[in-house]
């Protein structure tokens, strides 16, 4: 389909936006979208670029379909990761609709109750919506769900490889699978992404529970222009005071990210909410001891929604603004023309480091990103494991990857969600009322994430939640929600199925600020959205900190959230990347200067020759070159199965090397390793009959021998540790 064949296709109000706003032509994607959606009945998998347009490839031809054939309930269900990015595309859509006659609504949880009661009074048009606010909709508001979908046409599910490898993804296809009971007719999914690595399983995860084919688009376009930089520096520790407030760092580390953002457009990227604090405020005192202007926002998911927005106004609509943010503008928020992304440290996989770098050159400029690593001063008295720049290695491999390969991260399936299975069982129930055990069992079972789940399984789980009164049978054998349930499942947290950490709402006289994790006492000192505030005075039934701004840098910390394993590949690229003599073009003074110290300090410990390496006091160092999961399960090898060889402990850092302390020479450790390996060991062996590792927000609801299996199933790869320690060298 030509250029001008797509566009005389659209309704006549698409095509007065597209003159208006001075549109010279449709884009590959959206004319291949157009292709499909026009002339086809099927599923479609949009894979593009960054800025690319997607969004609007998904939605012209859609919203002709809906004006050519108007529907009586919502037409459209437009599914996004979160609340900010369906906002920005509320907008986007409102300018695209003031000319038809086809509503957009958005439904989370800072939308007013009046603005969803219109929608409830007259469901038509798109409805924009998180999982949360779904899930919602389908236990609340159950006996209407004909009234509000029942002549649903498409379903729009916006950055799918966000959702993909998470519970929460598998939680949509659970909600898609039981609103499709109140449709006449299957609506059609539309799955959009700029970060794909693997189509297949994406196309079959857009799929499932349905029978019509998907049809994959990959438009990724050529010939990008790209700018990288990355440099690396040593920071001197700082201790705190006892206010816990460190003297203002004007360190080369930070004078460098000043003088990289100085009088531009840029996003700062870090891994954690704590580093994003500890950058801005540090900026920001630079700028004020050279009396430049205050131009810096944080953005993560403790900053007040207010202060938020504030952000991205910021970076929309003035010429130089600063934010830190984490993933949460990873995604594809409109933040207008950035001219640089700053990344701290390595991101953590392919895929991140793509998102983020498709925040810049969004106007046909090229993509420009400076990678930033540091490390604490070395003392001397470091291990050798300890004085390799992880970070350094792990951003240069994720670049060349890139580089070479155009390598993305496949997805890795859940195949044991029973955190989930819990949730859609109280779901379902709250939803549906009194239902018999067989009636609940075909209600939940035949959801597509629990295709692996076994009716005896489910069995043992109901009879659980029995004991525990979360579900009641009644004397006609029937099952609802018991007293203890009602607990959790009248909780608006209930909606989401990730874990949510209690939080203390952090004000001062104004407005609200943020929120932190720990109460901290009256007159300490903290830094929230880039400032330093000292608290005045707490709350604790209110859940809320008192606080005034005052000048100074302190610390903040968040509980760790656990991140995104990282690929085997990855680890394998940072081995080459120590070994090889290539100097990459992008790296600055001294990052060059930093890696040819770690290549000599590899060579001269014959790492390129083996994996383990012993040091004073009998500690081995082995280095398995694989990734997170196969770490995992090498470190319980190493715990459940060769304790008899006097190992007295066992440490490291996940995924880059484990220490051990023996009692035994290493070529015995090596060739323990090697027969386990030949062995029939499987990941269950790997999981002792005293554990129940609780990891997803409603395990400790799950049997414990269930909860063992779905760790085994999801958290271990005995494929992957064979294959690593087949290819030990000692």
């Amino acid at each position: 389909m030509s250029d001008s064949s797509a566009f005389s296709r659209l309704a006549p109000f698409i095509q007065e936006y597209i003159y208006t706003h001075n549109w010279t032509e449709l884009r590959p994607v959206q004319i291949e979208a157009c292709k499909v959606i026009f002339d086809t009945d099927d599923h479609l998998l949009l894979a593009a670029g960054t800025a690319s347009g997607k969004t609007e490839a998904a939605f012209l031809p859609v919203l002709t379909l809906l004006h050519k054939e108007p529907t009586n309930t919502i037409g459209v269900l437009y599914i996004g990761p979160i609340k900010a990015l369906i906002n920005d595309q509320f907008e986007r859509l409102n300018n695209l609709l003031k000319e038809a006659d086809i509503p957009v609504s958005h439904w989370h949880g800072d939308v007013s109750q009046s603005r969803k009661q219109i929608l409830l009074k007259d469901p038509k048009g798109v409805l924009q919506i998180t999982p949360e606010s779904l899930e919602s909709l389908l236990i609340n508001k159950h006996n209407e769900l004909s009234r509000l979908f029942g002549d649903l046409r498409f379903v729009v599910i916006d950055e799918i490889h966000a959702f993909m490898e998470s519970e929460r993804g598998c939680q949509i296809l659970c909600q898609l699978a039981r609103l499709s009971k109140f449709i006449k007719k299957p609506p059609r999914r539309i799955g959009l992404s700029a970060t794909l690595g693997d189509y297949s399983s994406a196309a079959q995860w857009l799929q499932a529970g349905t029978e019509r084919q998907v049809i994959i688009s990959d438009v990724q376009g050529g010939g990008r222009k790209l700018n990288l930089a990355l440099e690396h520096f040593y920071i001197p520790n700082q201790p705190a005071t006892e206010k816990g407030v460190r003297e203002v760092d004007f360190s080369p580390y930070y004078r460098y990210i000043f003088n990289s953002i100085k009088s531009r457009n840029c996003l700062i990227f870090a891994n954690n909410r704590a580093e994003t604090e500890s950058v801005i405020s540090t900026l920001r005192q630079i700028a004020l001891s050279e009396g430049l202007p205050d131009i810096y926002h944080v953005h993560h998911g403790s900053i007040s929604t207010k202060l938020r927005e504030a952000a991205e106004a910021a970076m929309r609509d003035t010429k130089a603004a600063v934010t830190a943010a984490t993933v949460t503008l990873e995604l594809g928020i409109d933040i207008g023309q950035l001219e640089r992304v700053i990344q701290l440290e390595a991101p953590i996989s392919v895929s991140s480091f793509l998102q983020r770098l498709g925040r810049s050159g969004r106007r046909g400029e090229a993509a420009e990103m400076r990678f930033v690593c540091a490390e604490a001063e070395l003392s001397g008295e470091e291990s050798l494991p300890e004085q390799i720049p992880w970070q350094l290695l792990q951003a240069i491999a994720i670049i060349q990857l890139y580089l070479e390969e155009r390598w993305i991260e496949p997805i890795r399936p859940i195949q044991y969600p029973m955190s989930l299975l819990y949730h859609q069982t109280m779901s379902t129930l709250a939803a549906m009322g009194e239902l018999s055990p067989a009636t609940l069992a075909a209600q939940v079972l035949t959801l597509p994430p629990f295709s692996a789940i076994s009716k005896d399984d489910f069995r043992q789980l109901l009879r659980h939640l029995i004991d525990i009164d979360h579900v009641q049978q009644t004397e006609q054998g029937k099952l609802l929600i018991g007293l203890t349930g009602e607990k959790i499942v009248h909780s608006f947290q209930f909606y989401a199925v990730f874990a949510d950490n209690k939080e203390y709402k952090v004000r001062d006289d104004s407005m609200e600020i943020g929120s932190i994790f720990m109460l901290q006492p009256v007159g300490n000192q903290f830094t929230l959205a880039g400032r330093t505030w000292e608290v005045l005075d707490i709350e604790p039934k209110a859940n809320t900190i008192w606080v005034k701004q005052v000048e100074g840098i302190a610390g903040i910390s968040w509980r760790s959230v656990s991140s995104s394993d990282i690929h085997p590949k990855v680890l394998q690229r940072m081995r080459r990347v120590l070994f090889e003599d290539i100097l990459y073009s992008y790296l600055q003074n001294g990052a060059k200067e930093r890696l040819k110290i770690a290549r000599q300090l590899a060579r001269n410990a014959r790492l390129d020759q083996t994996n383990f390496l012993l040091m004073k006091g009998k500690t081995c160092y082995i280095f398995p070159w694989t990734g997170s999961v196969a770490y995992r399960t090498l470190e319980r090898l190493l715990n459940l199965y060769c304790r008899n060889l006097d190992i007295r402990s066992i440490g490291g850092i996940c995924p880059y090397f484990i220490s051990i302390k023996l009692g035994i020479e290493v070529k015995e450790l090596y060739h323990q390793l090697v027969n386990l390996c030949q062995n029939k060991i499987t990941a269950h062996d790997l999981v002792s009959p005293q554990e129940a590792p609780k990891i997803q927000k409603y395990d400790r609801f799950i049997p414990d021998n269930l909860l063992r299996k779905a760790f085994a199933l999801d958290y271990l790869d005995v494929v992957e540790l064979k294959k690593t320690v087949a290819q030990f060298k000692i």
